[in-house]
């Protein structure tokens, strides 16, 4: 039987997409995709803070961070609204 697992995609901003997938694990998490790179954040706390990165560039990174911390109500919200059912 195959399996499917949905991934709730959050946004997407500089080409990078921004998701969960709908059997994760806590801490609220948020996994970042894209231009050939992959990173997940685990919110600790009240900051996302890198979990593991792959092939993004310095400055990608900055740019992911600075658009988790502008919008992390928008990624607790949805996950608790995926998660919270």
């Amino acid at each position: 039987m195959a399996r499917y697992f949905v991934m709730p995609e959050i946004f997407r901003f500089f080409g990078y997409s921004f998701f969960f997938y709908s059997r994760e694990h806590e801490p609220i998490h948020v996994h970042v995709e894209g231009n050939d790179g992959y990173a997940v954040y685990d919110l600790l706390g009240e900051e996302f803070k890198l979990r593991e990165k792959h092939c993004i560039k310095v400055s990608d990174q900055k740019k992911i961070e600075s658009v988790i911390a502008d919008n992390k109500d928008i990624i607790i919200k949805r996950w608790k609204e995926h998660f919270d059912k």
